[in-house]
């Protein structure tokens, strides 16, 4: 799915992956630190280099922003037969 579009995360951003959760929850930046601001973005889009197209592919951005090239993706489970 990466390449579409730069996917919003809900994780805030943080330069690297010390003192993440190691549990798969959200890991939100503090208001006492300049992690709350942005949020992270993954994936690259139609509009990156190649190199950039790739679910690793890291970046941020604040959340009031708008250009055509970030997104979110939706997800649909499949009905379970009865």
């Amino acid at each position: 799915m990466h390449g579409n579009v730069w996917e919003w995360c809900a994780d805030s951003w943080h330069e690297n992956y010390e003192g993440a959760p190691a549990d798969g929850s959200l890991w939100l930046g503090s208001i006492n630190d300049n992690h709350h601001q942005y949020h992270l973005l993954r994936g690259g889009s139609w509009d990156s280099y190649a190199r950039y197209c790739r679910s690793a592919c890291r970046f941020h951005d604040g959340l009031a922003s708008r250009y055509d090239d970030i997104g979110f993706r939706v997800v649909v489970s499949a009905a379970r037969p009865r």
